[in-house]
């Protein structure tokens, strides 16, 4: 596996995350050769600072869209996917509405995932906070996003309790491509996920997975 960097994506998505923050993270990955996922304020000056980069390093950015709960209405949620796609976004996590989708509301939930996928022409990964589901709706959620030609599933938010899991990630890896995220903080944990089939990994501490990486490479 020589293409780790690049299927990693580092993130800060604290509700206290400052410009200070992203820059940070944004130094890191283009240092190390990551994605990154910050937070959708700060996405048009992430865009001008990967321009003012003398290196040409430019990082490839993905926001959060109604994140970490999803219960925005849909025209809401089409506007703010929108406005991150024209700030410099090249992907888009967005969360699912968990409540329709645990009432058994999956027409709703399946046309609210249409129209947000429809209203801009980058990937739009769907975050299903897999830890507050069961096995049966973690099936039903993967089943409603491949039909919404939603580009990649992922395992959490990281502010629910729990995170990824293998199991999560080889149910969810039948239906899209999967994000594992919540809880990987280093290489053997994220080598877990990719055995179990994410293709993506997010974490605050891409930087430590990489670097273990490279160590156990030799």
């Amino acid at each position: 596996m020589d293409d780790v960097p690049d299927r990693i994506e580092h993130t800060v998505l604290g509700p206290t995350t400052q410009w200070a923050d992203v820059e940070a993270v944004l130094e890191t990955a283009a240092d190390y050769g990551m994605r990154a996922c910050i937070p959708p304020c700060y996405v048009a000056r992430a865009a001008r600072w990967n321009e003012g980069r003398a290196d040409g390093a430019a990082v490839s950015l993905a926001t959060v869209v109604d994140f970490p709960h999803g219960q925005g209405a849909t025209e809401a949620r089409c506007g703010a996917a929108k406005v991150a796609w024209a700030d410099g976004a090249a992907e888009l996590d967005v969360v699912v509405n968990l409540g329709r989708l645990r009432a058994g509301e999956d027409r709703r939930v399946q046309e609210d995932l249409e129209e947000l996928v429809a209203s801009v022409p980058v990937p739009v990964k769907l975050i299903v906070e897999a830890p507050l589901l069961d096995d049966a709706a973690l099936h039903r959620v993967g089943e409603l996003a491949a039909a919404a030609d939603v580009a990649y599933l992922k395992t959490a938010t990281g502010f629910a309790d729990g995170g990824a899991t293998v199991d999560a990630v080889e149910i969810l890896a039948e239906y899209l491509p999967v994000k594992a995220s919540g809880g990987i903080g280093s290489w053997e944990r994220a080598n877990a996920m990719f055995d179990a089939g994410a293709e993506r990994i997010g974490a605050s501490s891409g930087d430590v997975i990489v670097r273990e990486w490279r160590e156990q490479r030799g």
